[in-house]
């Protein structure tokens, strides 16, 4: 059993949280003055005239509300070896990358020690709050987690994906160790450069201690939803090397076949109790507690993108709760879930006030008003996230749309709604990321009615065609029949409700939506092109909405169709 390592103090974690949330207007001042004291003297800053202040008016005053794009060209520069004060008081040592799969390619971004505090600081956070409700003893947790390469910049400095900086430093394994969740699995199977390997191995490891596992996590739920269908497919194998205690021959990499033939020896009572397990189950519904039975709750990002996933893992994790993790971006993180009992889809997240400076666009009917304090947001309102962080970005606009549910003490909870950029659009129509997925959700019972599931989906605007239409893309785990496609193609149609879209299908400014059926397997072929190119699953979302500058994945798209449909709802 894993002994209890440097355990930090949950109530002190608490009563700090909440002492702050008290006064979050003052500890957003504050937090504010510490990084521009720190920073004010940089390059970028020095050419908006702040001489020296450090109150939030005259820093919005100040400083222009940015994008990654206009930042890019002073990243590039530090990346590329310029070690004079561009961004930040001290030298970057780390570049992030963000997972690419939103514009297509990765974005790079500063990532020093302040921004892994952060990181800790909301860890431990959202423990303390968890470990109220669910409560775990010392244990192992079964993460699904993976590592890419630290790659160099032509400078000479560390890139790699915002999770491996996090994985790679030993303040993430040393409170991994003091909030009992150290990983299953040894760093060769995380750091692994075989994808498919490490995920073996990380189901072997977890079989290996499987009554100390207290809790199954991974970045993303879809990571979650794929090691489990992955084990569906090689359950027999995995039982065979622990009734054995050898490693299967598709473990080939040396440094993983050697570290996880360590932790097997020959345990055939295991084997035929894992065997016995699943052989009972009923289309495996239940898995994850059959397998596991002391573990306490399901843990990974389950808002926005992920939510499309939810029913599938409720189906592995038969009663065992879902906690989705908490809100962050590869900039920088910004709310901490204190709400773990809620259910995955109501998450909200309370934004810890000294952790970064925050703005909000509001986004009610887009007329381009001021951004708001922390603490001068409305509850029932939308609004674009505008960050200062620790690791020289300034006012910068991180694309995520955020709904006001409520406040904690004086901070706001947020929900998270979507990315900005996210848009099927062709002329008066805005469509968002959260549009598309509630109208694939009304096919989706379309299909239920049939006993068939959507896999997976994603969106394409078609220029090509005069007028412009919308193009779904659905993996199915079946095959209807056309009369039903049909429906669902209608129904797709019809479910987008923005007025935009649909006064202009009815006067044909926008042609009919257009559904397309994908070959099994479509969308594990993405995810293979973007582990080819260098992403890891742990930040892999599926391309949303594919638009011209992600031709490779439109590519994939269709060039897999095996049906295609018009739809005829407002003939």
């Amino acid at each position: 059993m894993l002994e209890k390592v440097d355990e930090f103090d949950m109530e002190k974690i608490i009563e700090d949280f909440e002492a702050m949330t008290k006064d979050a207007e003052r500890v957003q001042r504050k937090t504010l003055k510490k990084i521009l004291e720190e920073n004010g003297s940089v390059e970028y800053l020095q050419g908006f005239g702040l001489n020296g202040r450090t109150d939030p008016e005259s820093f919005k005053a100040c400083v222009p509300l940015v994008t990654h794009q206009d930042v890019g060209p002073y990243i590039q520069r530090i990346a590329d070896g310029d070690s004079s004060p561009i961004l930040t008081g001290k030298p970057i040592p780390t570049f992030s990358l963000s997972s690419g799969t939103t514009q297509g390619r990765p974005k790079s971004v500063p990532f020093n020690d302040e921004l892994m505090e952060t990181t800790m600081q909301i860890f431990q956070t959202s423990f303390a709050f968890r470990n109220r409700e669910y409560p775990i003893a010392n244990g192992k947790a079964l993460q699904f987690i993976y590592g890419s390469k630290h790659l160099k910049t032509r400078g000479g400095l560390a890139t790699g994906t915002a999770t491996t900086n996090v994985y790679r430093n030993q303040g993430f394994k040393n409170t991994m160790k003091s909030v009992q969740s150290q990983c299953c699995s040894p760093d060769e199977v995380i750091f692994g450069p075989d994808f498919q390997q490490s995920l073996y191995c990380h189901l072997l490891c977890g079989l290996i201690f499987n009554d100390e596992v207290q809790l199954i996590s991974s970045t993303f739920a879809h990571s979650i939803v794929l090691a489990f269908g992955t084990f569906e497919l090689l359950w027999e194998e995995l039982c065979a090397n622990i009734r054995d205690g050898v490693l299967s021959d598709r473990i080939t990499v040396p440094s993983i076949r050697s570290a996880v033939s360590k932790l097997l020896t020959p345990n055939p009572e295991l084997a035929d109790l894992i065997h016995g397990k699943c052989s009972g189950l009923s289309n495996w519904y239940g898995l994850i507690p059959a397998l596991f039975p002391n573990a306490k709750y399901i843990y990974g990002i389950m808002t926005g993108s992920m939510e499309p996933y939810l029913k599938k893992l409720r189906h592995y994790a038969g009663q065992l709760p879902l906690v989705s993790a908490d809100y962050g971006a590869s900039e920088g993180w910004i709310g901490a879930n204190v709400n773990p009992t809620l259910p995955a889809e109501l998450t909200t997240f309370a934004v810890l006030p000294n952790i970064g400076y925050f703005e909000f666009i509001p986004m009610k009917n887009n007329r381009g008003e001021q951004p708001v304090g922390l603490t001068e947001v409305k509850v029932g309102e939308e609004y674009e996230v505008v960050l200062t962080n620790v690791a020289g970005l300034y006012r910068y606009r991180l694309g995520d749309i955020v709904k006001v549910v409520g406040f904690y003490n004086s901070t706001p909870e947020l929900k998270f709604v979507c990315r900005s950029n996210l848009l099927l659009t062709i002329n008066i129509d805005k469509n968002t990321e959260k549009d598309l997925q509630l109208s694939v959700e009304e096919a989706a019972k379309i299909l239920a009615a049939e006993k068939l599931e959507v896999v997976d989906f994603s969106s394409h605007v078609d220029l090509s065609t005069d007028p412009g239409h919308y193009v779904i893309f659905l993996e199915l785990n079946g095959e209807p029949s056309h009369e039903v496609l049909r429906e669902c193609c209608n129904c797709l149609d019809k479910s987008f409700i923005d007025p935009g879209y649909m006064s202009s299908r009815k006067v044909n400014t926008i042609g009919p939506l257009e559904l397309r059926i994908l070959r099994k397997g479509t969308f594990q072929e993405i995810l293979n092109y973007y582990i080819a190119q260098g992403a890891v699953v742990n930040q892999f979302k599926t391309p949303r909405c594919v638009g011209p500058n992600n031709s490779k994945v439109l590519q994939l798209l269709c060039g897999n169709v095996v049906r295609s449909f018009f739809s005829t709802a407002y003939n």
